[in-house]
């Protein structure tokens, strides 16, 4: 093992996925494994293959399809986990399983109530069964930070002992100070004694917001393979954000000594894939990757700036794939020009995909005056990415009309045999436009969530609306982009619509009743 390397395992996929209001498709995950495959990260943990038959699926197709990095499935210490870890994994170039168990005595008492022998045993029957499936096999021991010492360095040494070549010190509920964390980690790795193939890794929670402080000070003592996400998505507050990790490891090489495989000039555009993909917004002043991270307004800094960069920038944008000036395309330019502008923003798509968004691109160039990076992003995403060979409904047209507060909305659908056309009216030409949804699909969802934004400054710019649907204890997220704000809010409901048909499919629960009158 390379002493001077660290690994990066990024769990964007999985824990990233746990973070609540997040729900991504197939097709979304596949395109996001694509880009941390071309980032350069070590370790993809593509899911938790026993959570669901689709995340087995996820799983299973990433592993068929990304072929660089090792990929991995999660699992908890259950035999059935582990047998659902390894058929997702299994047509991996590089399979692991990950299976974990918690450590901790209030996580013993209260969630498992299990002695401490009886975790040891699960752990050496656990790691001997995954280790009887695979080379690699990765043992995380849950709520490592609040583990008594001297069990769990008995857990490791058991784990390692039955086969593993990872262990994982995870801060699970993100409780430790760096002052803690690294004298923790650097005593459990001396006593542990485990053999120089072993890889020692850390997984770290942001709920006191120091995921990446205490990652990084694990990484001074000894750690060599990092746990994160991306723009520090998960359960809770989050993981430790990959791309903070990655370049506070670069610009302070002389003081960490260590290096990563990451391309660090895709950041910026897997940021944006993941955050246009889970509907999660980076924050401006978000460091490495938020919009405002390479922004100057303040009069001394734009003359510092200007007289040298290095004043006010430890960073340059380029070295994270951050625009330094903005690539404006219109309807004079070509295939070539826009299929590599969609490259530059961190799509993966066919040959086909790119001439089906360029025929949407050339519709909305004689729509608009100037087409942004965003709307192309809000093309892409909800032209192509959006859309399901599943999907139950598409919206063939529709017409509203308001006056004085009262609206009138009049829908078109075809549900896959037969166009159905329906009206109603509304408090407004958005609650009239649900309403006939409503009546033609036959299903009355609840609407938990409504939010339209502008993905570009102009009056012309593209509505992007974002809605959440919850019926018979199915939630999901919806999405639509449209110059016509209208427009956007009825492929939002549509969108939802047909995301929780797949939902219900998935987990058998029928949606098909009558709405309420």
């Amino acid at each position: 093992m390379n002493k001077g390397h660290v690994r990066i395992f990024d769990t964007t996929l999985r824990d990233g996925e746990q973070a609540a209001g997040i729900n991504l498709n197939t097709a979304e995950k596949i395109q996001i494994a694509h880009q941390l495959a071309r980032l350069g990260v070590d370790v993809i943990e593509a899911g938790f293959p026993a959570a669901s038959p689709g995340d087995l699926e996820a799983v299973s197709l990433i592993a068929r399809e990304v072929r660089v990095p090792i990929i991995a499935g999660l699992a908890r210490t259950r035999k059935e986990d582990i047998e659902a870890a390894f058929e997702a994994v299994k047509c991996a170039a590089r399979p692991r399983i990950h299976t974990f168990i918690a450590t901790s005595d209030i996580h013993l008492e209260y969630k498992l109530k299990m002695s401490r022998n009886e975790v040891l045993e699960e752990i050496r029957r656990a790691v001997t069964q995954a280790a009887a499936m695979v080379e690699d096999v990765e043992f995380s021991a849950e709520d490592a930070s609040r583990s008594d010492m001297d069990f769990i360095v008995e857990a490791f040494r058991t784990a390692i002992e039955r086969g593993a070549t990872t262990l994982n010190i995870p801060d699970t509920v993100g409780y430790s100070i760096p002052e803690e964390f690294g004298p923790f980690v650097e005593e459990i790795i001396q006593r542990t004694s485990a053999p120089d193939n072993v890889i020692w890794s850390c997984h770290c929670h942001n709920d006191l917001g120091l995921a990446v402080s205490n990652s990084l000070e694990s990484v001074r003592r000894g750690i060599r393979q990092v746990e994160c996400t991306i723009n520090g998505l998960g359960e809770r507050a989050g993981n430790a954000s990959m791309e903070e990790i990655a370049m506070a490891l670069r610009t302070k090489k002389a003081h960490f000594g260590v290096e990563t495989n990451l391309d660090t000039t895709r950041l910026y555009s897997v940021s944006r894939l993941v955050s246009n993909l889970t509907g999660f917004a980076v924050p401006p002043n978000k460091a490495i990757v938020g919009a405002n991270a390479f922004a100057h307004e303040a009069g001394i800094h734009q003359h510092g700036i200007l007289c040298n960069r290095a004043t006010y920038e430890i960073m340059r944008p380029e070295d994270v794939g951050a625009p330094g000036t903005q690539l404006v395309l219109g309807k004079h330019s070509g295939r070539h020009a826009f299929g590599k502008r969609i490259d530059d923003l961190g799509f993966c798509l066919s040959p086909e995909q790119i001439t089906e968004a360029f025929k949407f691109f050339k519709a909305l160039c004689d729509r608009k005056e100037t087409v942004t990076d965003n709307d192309i992003e809000a093309l892409v995403v909800d032209e192509i990415l959006a859309v399901n060979p599943l999907r139950k409904y598409s919206l063939r047209g529709f017409s509203v009309q308001a006056a004085e507060g009262v609206g009138t909305a009049t829908i078109s659908l075809w549900d896959g045999e037969t166009e159905l056309t329906d009206a109603a009216t509304g408090n407004g030409p958005v609650d009239a436009a649900y309403a006939a949804l409503r009546r033609l699909m036959n299903i009355d969802p609840e609407l938990t969530s409504y939010r339209i934004t502008a993905v570009s400054e102009k009056s012309d710019a593209i509505g992007e609306a974002r809605i959440t649907l919850r019926m018979n204890g199915l939630s999901a997220h919806g999405r639509g982009a449209s110059t016509d704000v209208i427009e956007a809010s009825i492929k939002a409901f549509v969108n939802a619509v047909n995301r929780l048909y797949q939902f219900s499919a998935a987990k058998g629960v029928a949606l098909d009743v009558p709405h309420a009158c």
